[in-house]
């Protein structure tokens, strides 16, 4: 396939994922299996799908800043958290070697596809536990199910902040908006710090990561333009399906 080829269908695929992860999640979904597609190797293309994508999370994170005012103290000890777990995420993946990530990929995509499915029924759950209230003795003690949700994110990432969302809920009594909003800033926090550990890894593709990254706040743009056009559950629904259909091919090699 001509180089310019290559790059122009990254460029699709991180407009997709920009605009995916803006509307409902799980863009990762779209991106990783386009880069496999093209060729590039199962750890590379995670790596460097995670770099691409990084500064879409800036977004996320800038819209809802209102709302994590009050939130200081907990910033001060999940955020720090976050980020360590993150890099410790990104070191497995490099010691995974290819060929263990690679089996596990298919996995990965399910649990994935597994997670965005789960979404609609976790908001319910946390909308239903934090109008009951609940225990805040347990707020100490967050950082544990958020560490372990950090380490997912720097592996794989895809499905990530729903983990982080469902962590949050388990031991904060809060808003449901201001947790949204803390998971926002954590999911970013933690892409930011695999990103920023993969640049050592030499196995980040430079001009295709730059290329997706141009595509990917294109596509948050376009995604925050579509917001209210768009049902985030029929969106959900398509990114699963893709989900499924990618891991049944990986499967079957």
């Amino acid at each position: 396939m001509p180089i310019y080829l290559q790059y122009l269908l990254g460029a699709l695929a991180a407009v997709a994922a920009g605009m995916v992860n803006a509307l409902a999640g799980g863009g990762t979904l779209i991106s990783f299996p386009a880069l496999t597609f093209l060729g590039v190797p199962a750890v590379a293309a995670n790596i460097t799908n995670t770099v691409a994508l990084s500064p879409g999370y800036i977004g996320g994170a800038l819209a809802q800043f209102d709302d994590l005012r009050g939130q200081k103290k907990r910033l001060w000890v999940l955020l720090p958290v976050s980020a360590a777990c993150g890099v410790l995420g990104g070191y497995l993946l490099l010691q995974s070697g290819e060929k263990l990530f690679k089996d596990l990929v298919p996995y990965l995509i399910l649990l994935a596809c597994g997670l965005l499915l789960a979404q609609d029924f976790i908001r319910a759950w946390l909308t239903k536990r934090l109008a009951q209230g609940g225990a805040t003795q347990l707020e100490k003690r967050t950082w544990i199910p958020v560490g372990l949700s950090a380490v997912y994110g720097g592996y794989f990432g895809a499905g990530a902040s729903v983990i982080v969302l469902s962590a949050l809920g388990l031991t904060l009594d809060d808003s449901l908006t201001r947790l949204n909003a803390l998971k926002q800033m954590i999911s970013f926090v933690v892409n930011l710090s695999a990103a920023v550990f993969f640049l050592f890894s030499g196995q980040i593709w430079w001009t295709m990561a730059l290329v997706m990254a141009l595509g990917a706040i294109l596509g948050g743009v376009l995604g925050g333009k579509l917001a209210g056009r768009v049902k985030p559950s029929t969106l959900r629904w398509i990114v699963i399906v893709i989900g499924a259909v990618v891991a049944t091919v990986y499967f079957l090699k």
